[in-house]
């Protein structure tokens, strides 16, 4: 399993122009409040925007592509509060909570207002405003009300957040041709689709004849043709929508697998 990258445990953000973040693997879960500006996030099967004053939970696991777009004038700000998995234990051992089966569902779920929230991202504007909360002690308490607040909101969320069962082995093919767009490393796709790199490699070629990093490019380069042919999309629409993190590269890539450039398609 692949060592996720370690987030502050509440984050503050806040942009003055907008943000393309490109793909994420969100690790663990997230309880975020968007205060100003909107979010658009994708998970490659479902398209999810939020406004001003609304609240999601962003579940572990799952790969996520996001757009941060500040108002018109004004700046994008949002503030999330990060669970990791040995404080879900830790929690769920201490206040008797545990999962009684796994859900499967959306990768981001727009929770409904409600004041309780909003009182408790307003408790933590002061301290993200001066540099976070440093104090262990006071940043595990606030940590544990953000906790109890979403269990007594939505009690559902119980079997969510106290499952800590890992990416099972799923059908390889059906998983990376969905997700092939998303621009993370091979370890990633090896935990998430319940394999190990080596196992991943090894099952990958088997079935596509082909290795994983050279399939990515190639499926990556055919849908960019497709939609550039068929959809009328310019490179600079689709490139880092598939996967490529310039367009220098994906205009190279691409002249030479067709023999000419993007816009002479």
């Amino acid at each position: 399993m692949p060592t996720p990258i370690k987030k502050p445990a509440i984050a503050y953000s806040c942009y003055v122009t907008r943000s393309r973040e490109g793909e994420q693997f969100i690790p663990e879960f997230v309880f975020s409040y968007q205060v100003a500006g909107s979010m658009t996030m994708n998970d490659g099967n479902k398209e999810y925007f939020f406004r001003p004053g609304s609240f999601r939970f962003s579940r572990r696991n799952n790969l996520i592509k996001f757009n941060k777009m500040p108002p018109e004038g004004g700046e994008f700000k949002s503030l999330s509060v990060h669970f990791d998995q040995p404080f879900l234990r830790n929690f769920g051992m201490e206040a008797g909570y545990k999962s009684d089966h796994h859900i499967n569902g959306d990768a981001v779920l727009e929770l409904e207002a409600n004041p309780l929230y909003k009182n408790y991202f307003d408790s933590l504007m002061p301290y993200m405003q001066l540099n976070g909360i440093e104090d262990a002690d006071l940043l595990g308490l606030k940590l544990r009300e953000a906790a109890m607040l979403l269990l007594k909101v939505n009690p559902e969320l119980k079997d969510i957040l106290f499952d800590f069962s890992e990416p099972g082995k799923i059908d390889l093919e059906a998983f990376m041709n969905k997700n092939f767009h998303f621009n993370v490393d091979l370890n990633r796709f090896a935990y998430l689709t319940g394999r190990s790199l080596a196992t991943f490699k090894r099952d990958f070629e088997k079935l596509f004849h082909n290795t994983p990093s050279r399939w990515l490019q190639q499926r990556r380069l055919q849908e960019a043709h497709y939609l550039i042919k068929q959809k009328g999309k310019t490179a600079s629409d689709i490139y880092l929508d598939l996967g490529f993190e310039d367009l220098s590269h994906f205009s190279f890539a691409f002249k030479k697998q067709y023999g000419m450039a993007p816009t002479r398609v």
